[in-house]
């Protein structure tokens, strides 16, 4: 079919199906409440709710443009790799016979080029909207975050639940910016496919481990998790 075998349609399924399978498991799961993803979203709760005692907020405004400079740089990286992705498009003469010659590398026609490098532009088309959005909602967050009044004697719940607003905020901009993160680490192993199906399935194994072990068994994760002392939102 088009030129590729059931090793390929093998390949493509376990990709989808990991990508879809992590993705349920950190953010539909109960498994994923233990995620360091989801642990860091206790500290956004805590650290707007420590916002409300600050009169000066300077830290808090270099913290959020630290945020979005680092959103703005993924998102101008998504563009930069979409035309590094089309120009691929206009060099399958070029390229095919170098990559046939690779260890594990296979004759490969140009519709399958074409089709494997579109496959691989949408990924990086999917990272830059939820890079973009990502972006837009920190904008969103710092717009509530100006709105958190000064703290008075009367108004404490009001700033509180002002603040906790700005944190929800926060926890969905920082969700759809790991979601193209994500989107980022698979495009590293769809690379695979470009040599062999095989290398595509060992690739793709190899990135859903990576990312299941930065999540739940790596030092970052132990270092939030010390003491078992979880903030809390309360």
């Amino acid at each position: 079919m088009l030129g590729f075998n059931y090793v390929d349609l093998a390949a493509v399924l376990f990709f989808l199906v990991a990508w879809l399978g992590y993705y349920a498991a950190v953010e539909l799961t109960h498994a994923g409440e233990t995620s360091l993803n989801t642990l860091m979203n206790d500290y956004r709760f805590r650290w707007m709710e420590q916002l409300v005692d600050r009169e000066n907020r300077i830290v808090d405004t270099t913290i959020m443009s630290a945020l979005m400079n680092g959103t703005a740089f993924f998102a101008s990286t998504s563009l930069i790799a979409i035309g590094g992705v089309l120009a691929l498009l206009r060099s399958s003469d070029a390229l095919l016979p170098v990559f046939a010659d690779f260890p594990f590398g296979r004759e490969t026609t140009a519709l399958m080029w074409e089709i494997k490098v579109i496959g691989l532009a949408v990924i990086f088309v999917y990272a830059f909207f939820k890079f973009a959005w990502s972006y837009r909602l920190f904008n969103y967050m710092a717009i509530v975050v100006g709105a958190v009044p000064v703290l008075r004697h009367d108004n404490r719940e009001e700033a509180l639940r002002i603040a906790r607003q700005a944190a929800e905020m926060n926890v969905v901009a920082g969700k759809h910016f790991n979601r193209g993160q994500r989107a980022f680490f698979f495009s590293l192993a769809y690379l695979g496919w470009f040599l062999s199906p095989y290398l595509f399935i060992l690739s793709t194994a190899g990135v859903l481990y990576v990312m299941w072990r930065r999540q739940f068994v790596s030092g970052a994760r132990a270092a939030v998790m010390r003491n078992d002392d979880r903030p809390s939102r309360d």
